[in-house]
């Protein structure tokens, strides 16, 4: 067993404080820890700066070409930190078709939601409209602002309608009038409604109602038996 020096510490720190010995070596656990940390911080530094020239690359791309779609969630990311946003409500067929993902039939929806005068209030309302998993919706949020024009959004129930399904007593709670719920009930006997857009073309009801369905009702393609004329009242 190698003999300890017989100095003790604070005569070594004094000898060491004046040259006349070398200080201890650091332990190799210690060197080992600061060259990691230092590979950490070098490792930090270099993706910073790749970060930077790839967002100085985006930056270009669409000064030279404004209409660029947006390739994936990082470009999505890397465009919401250069200044470019989606208004939800006012975004226009071009301005959806840059996101990543979208295919042409939501574009489609989206519009005619916006033309029927019926706006989102989140992205709940978003992925509720589109039926799409909430995690695909949430790579664009970076980008999306909803902003609402007009009076705030109703509360939405908990549990979804089935439009194309539902008696005329489970329809009473979307606020339909006798005469509209008898309407409704005839027009998905012809053909069952698709989504909001096209149930709210077909019965020429107002946006300030439909808006309030949105994440309260789903449409399956199920069939509906025939719809008797309200009873008249004597």
């Amino acid at each position: 067993m190698a003999r300890r020096h017989w100095l003790d510490p604070l005569a070594r720190q004094l000898l060491v404080a004046t040259g006349q010995i070398p200080p201890s070596p650091r332990p190799a656990s210690d060197k080992t820890l600061a060259d990691g940390n230092a590979a950490d911080e070098a490792a930090a530094q270099e993706g910073s700066t790749e970060e930077a020239v790839e967002l100085e690359l985006l930056a270009l791309k669409l000064r030279q070409d404004p209409h660029r779609p947006l390739l994936d969630a990082v470009e999505v990311r890397r465009a919401a930190a250069l200044g470019w946003r989606l208004d939800v409500n006012r975004a226009t067929a071009a301005d959806w078709g840059r996101l990543p993902g979208i295919q042409a039939q939501q574009v489609d929806l989206l519009l005619r939601l916006q033309a029927g005068g019926i706006q989102l209030s989140g992205p709940d309302d978003l992925h509720e409209a589109l039926e799409w998993p909430a995690d695909r919706v949430a790579a664009w949020l970076p980008v999306l602002e909803f902003r609402w024009y007009g009076e705030a959004p109703p509360a939405a129930g908990a549990s979804p309608i089935d439009v194309n399904r539902a008696t005329g007593t489970a329809l009473e709670a979307l606020g339909l009038s006798p005469d509209q719920r008898l309407r409704l009930q005839r027009e998905r006997a012809r053909r069952p409604f698709r989504d909001l857009a096209e149930l709210q073309q077909r019965l020429q009801l107002p946006s300030s109602l439909v808006e309030g369905w949105i994440g309260r009702v789903r449409f399956s393609a199920g069939p509906t038996g025939p719809v008797l004329p309200l009873a008249r009242r004597s």
